[in-house]
């Protein structure tokens, strides 16, 4: 039973890039193949509800009032937890993923609700959110899709959800997983332009009712902060309260390649929001980690490195915003 000790005032939103959420059934309309019991990554239901149970963990942690203590934390001692408020999830197939994630694994008991897209990227990934019922109520929601280049595959979705928090007051939500890097192609890095200039629309039609609105965008960007996509976005007046985010155990970005820390998460807040913005920082608990053979310190416990199988939680450390409203 999870017991929820309340922090006063703080409103907690995580950003997760899964890995490769897939349930064990076989969708006709995706290639979906690699996740399947007789795939090449022998995709099984033992794995599926590890993987579930390993991201229930995960979101757990993240409501650690002092996230040095993420892991280490007993009943008792000077720390306090909260279930986070809202958490947007990247790399989710499905929406019996969802519903075994709220309803079937650790995290039944936080009665968690959802929405999730259903978007055309062609191997079925998705993006989700997820929120107490105790601390925001949902309003509407809906995809906004983007369609791609010429030659370049459909990406995700971006869910939008708008709803009520304990204040009274609406809270817009945009949780996007932007079209990968490619190697480098030109054409993704339009892509993800496109990408941001129709959640920029989306956001100046907010505040053309709302000047002052609490406006949140959230996800994997797959981009860095200095790249022209997310300088879209912090042109559009969106703060990228993450760009200096670190972990409390060494972690300097949530993502790491070759030896090299860096953040292709981000969490963005519109001034209004900032104004209630307390602190950012990456949950890198010690349970999350793993060492680093090849390049020295420690990196994400991922499930997979390639088709093999490691049997952790994620290549991506989840992000943390504490909002006092």
């Amino acid at each position: 039973m999870l017991v929820n000790i309340i922090l006063a005032g703080f409103f907690t939103f995580v950003e997760l890039n899964c890995e490769n959420l897939f349930d064990c059934i076989d969708d006709t309309l995706t290639q979906d193949e690699e996740f399947l019991p007789e795939g090449s990554h022998k995709w099984s239901r033992t794995r599926y509800w590890r993987k579930l149970n390993a991201i229930g963990k995960e979101i757990v942690a993240c409501g650690m009032t002092d996230p040095a203590m993420a892991g280490t934390w007993q009943a008792g001692a000077n720390s306090s937890w909260q279930l986070p408020d809202m958490v947007a999830l990247c790399e989710v197939e499905s929406d019996s993923c969802l519903f075994d994630l709220t309803r079937r694994s650790l995290l039944r008991s936080a009665r968690y609700e959802y929405v999730m897209t259903r978007s055309p990227d062609v191997r079925g990934v998705n993006v989700a959110l997820l929120w107490s019922p105790f601390s925001f109520r949902l309003l509407k929601s809906y995809s906004l899709r983007v369609p791609p280049p010429r030659g370049l595959r459909p990406t995700r979705d971006v869910l939008y959800a708008s709803g009520l928090v304990a204040t009274g007051d609406t809270l817009h939500v945009f949780v996007v997983h932007a079209p990968s890097k490619q190697g480098g192609n030109p054409e993704a890095d339009d892509y993800r332009m496109s990408v941001s200039n129709r959640i920029c629309q989306s956001v100046d039609s907010i505040r053309r009712l709302q000047p002052s609105a609490h406006i949140l965008v959230a996800g994997d960007m797959n981009a860095y902060t200095r790249e022209k996509s997310m300088q879209r976005l912090i042109a559009a007046r969106l703060i990228d309260v993450s760009a200096q985010a670190r972990g409390n155990h060494g972690a300097k970005g949530t993502y790491r390649y070759r030896g090299e820390w860096g953040s292709l998460d981000h969490i963005l807040l519109s001034e209004e929001t900032n104004k209630a913005f307390h602190d950012c920082f990456i949950m890198d608990a010690p349970f999350l980690m793993e060492p680093d053979e090849k390049y020295g310190g420690m990196k994400p416990w991922r499930t997979y490195m390639g088709p093999r199988y490691l049997g952790g939680f994620s290549d991506h450390l989840p992000l943390v915003v504490r909002l006092s409203f």
